[in-house]
């Protein structure tokens, strides 16, 4: 993000299958080497998955699941008389979405053994279930904001 120059941020549209544009920012974050098709093929048969093994509309689990895993509450460190202070801040629109998708993506790909479909499918499950590491990490950040309350006044 460049200090001065303010630069257009680029839509990344939606995609086809289920005319949603978080689905599509998830697909591009999936997407290693510019492979947009193994990454949509990855994404679609996770909610495939999803489906099976639910028997609820994928989208609704995802949904449930972004919801979830969404923070509030970050930690920014902020330098206040020659002392770095963990100061809990409020996360805006974008980057929480950004934080979620990342989060699952990454315990997704901690998981062992199969398909990177079946590890993302069983991380949404239980993202939507309020279970597993992507909920753990969300929690731990809000614990961490919570536990550096006293230093909220040294926002700006």
């Amino acid at each position: 993000m460049p200090r001065r120059a303010h630069y257009e941020k680029r839509d990344p549209g939606i995609d086809p299958k289920y005319n949603n544009a978080v689905v599509a920012r998830f697909i591009n974050k999936i997407m290693i080497g510019g492979k947009k098709g193994v990454a949509e093929q990855i994404m679609y048969d996770a909610l495939e998955i999803v489906e099976r093994n639910t028997h609820r509309p994928a989208i609704e689990v995802f949904d449930v699941a972004m919801r979830n895993a969404t923070p509030v509450l970050e930690v920014k460190p902020r330098r206040v008389g020659g002392a770095n202070y963990q100061v809990p801040v409020e996360i805006k629109g974008e980057r929480r979405i950004a934080l979620a998708i990342r989060w699952i993506l990454r315990a997704a790909r901690a998981r062992n053994g199969k398909s990177m479909a079946e590890k993302l499918a069983s991380e949404l499950v239980d993202a939507s279930n309020n279970v597993g590491a992507t909920i753990k990490r969300r929690e731990d950040t809000h614990k961490m904001a919570e536990a550096n309350r006293a230093f909220a006044h040294y926002k700006w």
